[in-house]
């Protein structure tokens, strides 16, 4: 009797695959509700379904316009999804557990372990504590100054609403916008691409919801322990690198695009720039069209959303430390030493397996799934593997294609944003059978290599 009740245990990653799964299914069938539609007809339900993907894995990219196709009970559905998913729904379920003072048992800390991708549980309440306070903390800071903003464009009530719903959407890298009418759907934050003000909040709580409750933690502490973690200072030195870089590829490359940058003074240039560096990182939404970009900067948008964001965050990608640890080792083969170290540190062979094994994983998912869309969709490949690659970073940016997308195509890229979010590791482990000890190893062989 043990035996079988040992059979059907879930382990954490299993626990969160089919958490997730729940929750967008509790979110498509609100969605498909005639209340939740402007036109008062219910929306098809691959449609919805899509949709309640796109925000429980904090994506962003959409098949109808969130604007002006959803009433305002469809966008609380859709902000909701998206609060949940970026914090995690264990998050909130311990959000939960601490407002009815109901204790954390052992699985459900094993299950968050897993969530946070820690390695051990050691003091993890205490981190789920400071996810609550900053992320609540900083969406209420940025929609009070978003709702001051929009005052003067939209009025106080509606400034209020955007504010609010838009400081949740960005801080969770979800990319979701209101700005959509009818007449303009998919505009995004077009409308503001020189708006210093919009701009600066914008991209300040993208980068602080993508750099992880890890690192948040870290500077917050650091008034008392005057020291980063090995973790923080790769993070924050990765982060800042590649926006400095793909701030400075899209400037030179879009610079002279009338369709672009081509129209915007100096500064209005340069805030864009910063602006298109930033939302790869799996935020999502765009202050210039995307489609009419040079190709040479849509690519180089794919290699960014490929890498994401940071472990521990509410984006997706291989991960900033993920890229670091690959650079770092190329260096180290280059140089001809043995270790790879990074800040004076000598990192375990174990991490720079999984850094490998995750982003082969990652690389082989792309491929796969852009080869398959290339035989059932009419679009260019650059197009699809745009739209792939922004789904498994959960990035939401989009050359046009989602909403021309089949049910085949809708059905491929929302299993791709449910692998980008919940990561290809996790994933693995969850579907992987039960591991049994190896009672023996292999002797040891060489191949030539290069």
């Amino acid at each position: 009797m043990k035996k079988k009740l040992e059979i059907w245990q879930l382990t954490p990653p299993q626990i969160l695959v089919l958490g997730f799964a729940a929750i967008i299914f509790i979110g498509a069938v609100l969605l498909s509700l005639p209340i939740a539609s402007a036109t008062g007809q219910s929306l098809p339900f691959i449609d919805a379904l899509f949709t309640a993907t796109s925000a429980t894995c904090v994506t962003g990219l959409v098949v109808v316009d969130t604007g002006s196709m959803y009433t305002m009970f469809g966008q609380i559905v859709i902000v909701t999804l998206i609060q949940v998913g970026g914090l995690g729904f264990m998050t909130m379920s311990t959000l939960i557990a601490f407002a009815f003072r109901k204790k954390i048992t052992l699985k459900e800390r094993l299950v968050l372990q897993e969530a946070f991708n820690q390695g051990s549980m050691e003091g993890i309440m205490r981190l789920i504590r400071k996810v609550i306070i900053y992320s609540l903390s900083i969406e209420a800071i940025a929609a009070a100054i978003l709702t001051v903003r929009w005052t003067f464009d939209l009025g106080f009530s509606k400034a209020l609403y955007f504010g609010i719903w838009h400081s949740i959407s960005m801080f969770n890298n979800a990319g979701f916008d209101l700005f959509g009418t009818i007449d303009a759907p998919f505009v995004s934050f077009t409308g503001y691409a020189d708006d210093f003000v919009v701009n600066v909040v914008v991209m300040a709580i993208i980068v602080l919801g993508g750099i992880g409750f890890i690192v948040l933690s870290d500077l917050m502490d650091y008034k008392k322990t005057r020291k980063l973690s090995l973790h923080s200072k790769v993070v924050l030195s990765m982060t800042g690198l590649l926006i400095i870089l793909g701030a400075v590829v899209i400037f030179i490359f879009e610079y002279t695009n009338i369709k672009t940058l081509g129209s915007l003074n100096f500064g209005g240039k340069v805030l864009a720039s910063f602006f298109q560096s930033i939302v790869p990182r799996t935020a999502g939404p765009n202050s210039v069209d995307i489609g009419a970009m040079r190709q040479a900067s849509q690519f180089f948008i794919v290699i960014l959303m490929f890498i994401g964001a940071s472990p521990g965050s509410t984006g997706g990608g291989i991960k900033t430390t993920t890229f670091a640890i690959l650079i770092s080792a190329i260096v180290t083969m280059i140089r001809g030493k043995e270790d790879i170290v990074i800040f004076r540190f000598r990192l375990a062979k174990d991490r720079i397996l999984k850094a490998i094994t995750l982003t082969m994983i990652a690389l082989i998912l792309v491929i796969f799934v852009t080869m398959l869309l290339t035989t059932t969709e009419d679009a260019q490949l650059l197009k699809i593997l745009f739209e792939v690659t922004s789904a498994f970073g959960t990035v939401g940016l989009s050359m046009g294609l989602t909403p021309e997308l089949t049910t085949f195509g809708k059905i491929m890229i929302s299993l791709t944003m449910f692998t980008g979010r919940l990561g290809t590791i996790t994933l693995a482990y969850a579907l992987q059978p039960k591991q049994e000890k190896e009672l023996y190893r292999y002797p040891e062989g060489k191949i030539t290599i290069g």
